[in-house]
């Protein structure tokens, strides 16, 4: 449920240059396009999707760096 919300949602805010069809849970998103500022775009639009807030803490390159990370953060975050 959410790896395919966060696909959802990083289609339409992360402005890759790669389709996120053909991205694996695992890909690397930066080598596919995103950029630090698309970052910001997709993590707010994960926060009002799952009603979360990322802490400082969790706003680094790795954390957003696939759609598996991404995943995590957000299911530890509901925790």
């Amino acid at each position: 449920m959410i790896i395919e919300k966060v696909r959802e949602i990083l289609t339409q805010h992360g402005r890759l240059s790669t389709s996120v069809g053909e991205i694996k849970d695992d890909g690397d998103l930066y080598n596919a396009g995103l950029t630090s500022l698309a970052t910001v775009s997709l993590m707010l639009a994960l926060e009002d999707e799952f009603d979360v807030e990322f802490p400082d803490s969790m706003l680094s390159r790795n954390t957003f760096s696939s759609i598996d990370t991404i995943a995590e953060a957000i299911d530890e975050l509901q925790n």
